[in-house]
């Protein structure tokens, strides 16, 4: 996206500045110590108001029993702040106040429970944090040269875009970025999440990213997850620990709808990961918030239910660490909206619960899926890989087709014995393998 600068003022003296704060709060319950590494992260993003028919986090609350059992270790929320009114669209991203809770879903102690309880089944919570823009009507508009503005001083909306609803900040302002980064602190303080998902990153400078990952970093005993939505490389240059994998979303959804060739696949990967640093990495999905409302389900986006499974399998297994957004996992139909609510009916599609959980246990279990060297043998229909760490290894082939597709086996694997972890019987490679419209088989060692 063309993005155009806007003009920006700094002149302060006729602005309203807020009182600082003295200190900083006092941190609240002990620091969560079970963080993953990023390379072991099974990222799981909720809707709040699609996530239960109550919309708050009472109905988060009582389905993180679930959330564990699909096999996941970080959660993350969509924002949490309260709405603005004016030009409001009821959007989550429209922040009227920076250290507040949207009472829709409940107050600060609701949050904090949610936490404590996420904490004891051993996941992490991050919140999604919109630090580009505001609303019109929170308490920062009062100080002017906080906001980005046109040549006549009139505050605007992020150029180049249609975001009427918020107003663009002036990250040239310290005095912002300050309040900023302090209200990023407070959460992590007050409420004891573990990290970001920070929205519209490459709308943000470089160097005000650098500045608030490396306060939030120096705050004792704690270890932050902060994720970037976003492409630019710098990110991880500022201290992002991974950020979306947008390119390998976008191919994988035109593998299956549109008859590309699956071996690009492979070769978008490794695109994708020779742009960052080691210890990074790419967030993979096959749906999130954006996606699901206003493009399609992944039902819809791959081809059913059989063919979404495979595109999970794919974008999951490969490389980077997976997200699943709620819903995605039973197979629900409606394009999920965050503007308004519409709760996900759970009872939908048990079977392929049943097989989400069994795919990410596996991703859990091998090393060799997370961390292990690739070795390709992709052809135009099917994507097919092995993955090695140590005696750990893993054999990967997936029909991106809707029929049936026979696999040429490497002649190096013939005769190589493998168990199916379908059904947990042993094979012995021959010099094919049949496959199904949209199948998949995950062999291990």
């Amino acid at each position: 996206m063309l993005l155009i600068v806007g003009c920006s003022k700094d002149d302060s003296s006729n602005n309203v500045e807020p009182t600082p704060t003295p200190t900083e709060p006092v941190q609240y319950e002990t620091p969560f110590a079970g963080i993953p590494n990023t390379s072991d992260i099974v990222m799981y993003e909720i809707n709040e108001r699609a996530f239960s028919t109550s919309g708050d986090f009472a109905g988060i609350i009582s389905r993180l029993d679930q959330i564990k059992e699909l096999g996941v270790n970080v959660i993350w929320l969509m924002p949490t702040t309260p709405i603005g009114s004016i030009n409001s669209i009821n959007s989550p991203y429209c922040v009227k106040d920076f250290k507040g809770v949207n009472p829709e879903f409940g107050n600060l102690e609701n949050l904090r429970t949610l936490v404590r309880e996420a904490h004891q089944r051993g996941m992490a919570v991050i919140l999604d944090w919109v630090a580009n823009h505001t609303s019109w009507d929170n308490p920062w508009i009062q100080n002017r040269s906080w906001y980005t503005q046109d040549s006549s001083g009139n505050i605007i909306h992020p150029a180049g875009t249609n975001w009427q609803d918020v107003a663009d900040l002036n990250f040239n302002n310290s005095a912002m970025r300050l309040e900023m980064i302090k209200a990023m602190k407070y959460w992590v303080l007050t409420a004891n999440v573990d990290g970001f998902r920070c929205d519209a990153a490459d709308y943000v400078p470089f160097d005000f990213w650098k500045q608030a990952i490396d306060d939030l970093r120096l705050i004792p005993n704690r270890d932050i997850i902060m994720f970037a939505e976003g492409s630019r490389a710098d990110h991880f240059t500022a201290g992002f620990d991974m950020n979306f994998g947008w390119d390998f979303f976008g191919k994988n959804k035109n593998v299956f709808k549109n008859s590309h060739a699956a071996s690009d696949l492979f070769n978008i990967s490794t695109l994708e990961y020779s742009t960052i640093t080691s210890g990074k990495q790419k967030l993979r999905f096959t749906s999130n918030h954006d996606e699901c409302a206003w493009d399609d389900t992944p039902l819809g986006l791959f081809g059913g239910i059989q063919a979404s499974l495979s595109a999970f399998v794919i974008s999951s297994f490969m490389d980077g660490v997976p997200l699943i957004y709620n819903g995605q996992e039973v197979g629900c139909t409606v394009k999920l909206p965050y503007f308004s609510n519409s709760p996900i009916n759970w009872s939908t599609n048990p079977t392929m619960l049943t097989e989400y959980k069994r795919l990410i246990n596996l991703r859990n279990t091998h090393a060799a899926i997370r961390t292990g060297t690739i070795i390709d043998f992709s052809s135009a229909d099917l994507v097919a890989f092995k993955k090695q760490k140590n005696a750990d290894e893993v054999f990967v082939i997936a029909n991106s087709r809707n029929s049936a597709k026979i696999f040429t086996v490497p002649t190096a694997l013939v005769g190589t014995v493998w168990i199916n972890t379908s059904d947990n019987t042993s094979i012995t490679l021959g010099s094919s393998i049949n496959l199904s419209a949209f199948e998949y088989t995950i062999l291990v060692k």
